[in-house]
């Protein structure tokens, strides 16, 4: 159930419409194609993604990373680009249970800080970018 004035909450925070189509997102949310290397630089940035807090990933020069999530690298065999998209944009969708943050979501949450309430994590464009990078981990042959 959607809390009255949601679209003209998510209007006001600037956060593009969007469509879930079975376990995806299949359009983008801009009209610009995300760029992998700003992709992999949101999840390197332990201030902007964190992901490496719960996911490790193939970056050698990134020391402790997470064991609690999936591995990152493969995510572009694994998952379609709409299958990322909603994992990023909601995880929680997929799974209520998930630990996973909503990177473009305002909505329905909990424990927002003061400062940060009323704005996704990421813009439209870090979520592109963040799905082009994963969309270009491969897993390589005989794994």
């Amino acid at each position: 159930m959607l809390w009255p004035g949601l679209a003209q909450a998510a209007q006001q925070a600037g956060l593009a419409p969007y469509s879930v189509e079975g376990d995806g997102i299949p359009q983008p949310l801009t009209a610009v194609a995300g760029d992998a290397g700003r992709g992999r630089a949101i999840v390197a940035n332990r201030q902007v993604g964190l992901c490496l807090l719960c996911h490790a990933g193939p970056l050698p020069e990134e020391r402790f990373q997470g064991n609690l999530a999936p591995d990152l690298a493969g995510s572009g065999t694994r998952w379609s680009q709409a299958q990322l998209r909603l994992r990023i944009v909601d995880a929680g969708r997929i799974n209520p249970d998930t630990i996973m943050p909503a990177y473009y979501r305002i909505d329905g949450l909990n424990n927002v800080a003061p400062a940060v309430r009323g704005k996704p994590i990421l813009d439209a464009q870090q979520v592109e970018d963040v799905v082009a990078y994963l969309r270009s981990l491969k897993e390589k042959e005989g794994e």
